[in-house]
């Protein structure tokens, strides 16, 4: 698999969630400095112990340094590219890990855990309401007695689903070839099917500022109120014990970004 831009003209478009992960030094690059979950996974972590599940866990941006802490991990993630970069991550010092490529709507783990985690936004990836609900049996089936389940996503605001059709800049890295990335997006809200279609273009640029190729990718993301989660947790034996509107605790409102969900398992799930 190759990491570098270079390679990528405006012709070649990815079409699918999967395919966005594809490059995972770039999306390392590209998250590079972001732990804003970290304290607060970590502090639950420490309350209920034991082995830790991290679902979607990427290329392990907080298994490893869970890990690091002394936490037992294990990363669960469906794509095969960014779980062998985070084995490649953590093999020197936390060989340790376990490691499983697995659905996340049909785990099949030989060990139940006291603290399941999904950060990312990594809930909206499951765009109906089946894998939602698929996703949900899975983890209440592998929550020991009340146990938590903890998962964050983008609260659905209007600034966040009526957001223009234009393209707007979002962001500019460096790639590990010390080459700057300039990341642009575009969005288009199907309220039918709370899903938001993202367009992402990926412009690396020559020393001299112009463009020297463009990779587009598309993302669908499902949004989901927070009276229609709560619904849809308990009906899977999760009962909503914290609500936040960031990492910081700060109670949910319009003007935060995202709700992030602490849930306890109240029963076994059917």
């Amino acid at each position: 698999m190759n990491d570098n831009l270079d390679i990528l003209t405006k012709d070649h478009m990815t079409m699918t969630n999967q395919e966005e992960y594809d490059y995972p030094a770039l999306y390392d690059a590209e998250n590079e400095g972001f732990d804003s979950d970290f304290a607060f996974v970590e502090k639950w972590a420490s309350l209920m112990g034991g082995t830790v599940i991290d679902l979607a866990c990427g290329t392990g941006r907080t298994t490893i340094p869970l890990a690091e802490r002394g936490y037992p991990m294990i990363g669960i993630d469906l794509h095969e590219g960014m779980l062998e970069r985070a084995r490649h991550k953590s093999a020197q010092e936390h060989s340790d890990i376990r490691w499983e490529l697995q659905n996340c709507e049909e785990l099949n783990l030989d060990v139940k855990s006291s603290l399941i985690f999904m950060v990312g936004n990594g809930f909206q990836h499951f765009l109906t309401n089946e894998a939602q609900d698929n996703l949900l049996h899975s983890v209440c089936k592998h929550l020991k007695e009340s146990g938590i389940f903890i998962f964050n996503t983008r609260f659905p605001n209007k600034e966040e689903l009526l957001a223009p059709a234009e393209e707007e800049y979002w962001k500019t890295y460096m790639n590990e070839h010390g080459k700057e990335i300039d990341v642009y997006t575009k969005s288009d809200y199907d309220a039918l099917t709370q899903v938001q279609e993202y367009e992402i273009s990926r412009r690396l640029k020559r020393e001299d500022g112009t463009v020297q190729s463009v990779h587009q990718s598309r993302l669908k993301l499902r949004y989901t109120y927070p009276m229609e989660m709560e619904r849809t947790l308990a009906k899977h034996g999760l009962k909503v014990i914290e609500l936040y509107g960031d990492w910081e605790e700060n109670p949910p409102a319009d003007s935060k970004p995202e709700l992030i969900y602490v849930c306890q398992k109240e029963k076994e799930c059917m």
